[in-house]
């Protein structure tokens, strides 16, 4: 079914990639490959999911965080940036955590649709 779906105009896509989203993306695959669904049906679950996602984080995810490390790589294409820093140190409130390496994807919340 993955080879099937069209990249959505409506909202980005990042959050299939989640532990839930995976869940989803095999319970639909699993309900397209018995013949219960159709490609249609998958794709419309998919974007609600994509929406839903996207509405929810932008108006519950408010805390704000300070990432410093060393820039490795940088892209920006479709409207998205991706980073990848090394020697990363992320700081929120009283929390500090050192990693590695971290990937950054960061998008434009306008050229999101969050309606649903």
């Amino acid at each position: 079914v993955k080879n099937l779906i069209n990249r959505s105009v409506m909202a980005y896509q990042f959050y299939r990639a989640t532990s839930l989203g995976k869940s989803l993306q095999e319970a639909l695959d699993e309900l397209y490959e018995q013949k219960l669904i159709t490609t249609n049906i998958v794709t419309e679950v998919l974007s609600q999911y994509d929406r839903a996602m996207a509405k929810v984080l932008s108006h519950h995810a408010r805390n704000k965080s300070s990432v410093t490390g060393r820039l490795n790589t940088y892209r920006f294409c479709d409207n998205v940036w991706t980073f990848i820093l090394n020697s990363v140190e992320v700081t929120e409130a009283d929390i500090h955590v050192k990693c590695p390496k971290v990937k950054i994807v960061a998008c434009d919340a306008k050229n999101s649709s969050t309606s649903t």
